[in-house]
């Protein structure tokens, strides 16, 4: 009994700890270079890369080592969007604000795509 209880305590804890929900990072913030490169340090990405950005672009990614996640938001747009490797495809994550779209709609769009 008590390997049982272990035994659920343990993986318990484990998948607590892979669904930790981390902070989308800023990767493309709307002036049509790379502001980071995508690293492959201990997570889902394996080989570093510098994204090609285009203008008016606001792309979020969420590196995870189970998942990667992404959302990205025009400036001249009037959707987020957002897709993950966890099984989620691109699709729009929710209507920007009248006046056009900003890095906190791709911010939100890269933290609600699928983690599971």
């Amino acid at each position: 009994m008590k390997k049982i209880i272990l035994m659920a305590v343990t993986v318990a804890a484990a998948s607590a700890t892979m669904n930790v929900q981390a902070a989308a990072v800023a990767v493309c913030a709307g002036a049509g270079t790379a502001v980071a490169q995508v690293s492959a340090v201990s997570s889902f990405i394996k080989t570093p890369f510098t994204p090609k950005c285009s203008n008016n672009v606001h792309l979020q990614v969420d590196d995870q080592t189970t998942f990667y996640r992404v959302g990205a938001a025009s400036v001249k747009g009037k959707n987020g969007f957002g897709g993950s490797t966890a099984g989620g495809a691109v699709s729009v994550n929710a209507a920007c604000a009248a006046t056009g779209c900003t890095a906190t709609d791709a911010s939100a769009a890269a933290t609600s795509a699928s983690s599971v």
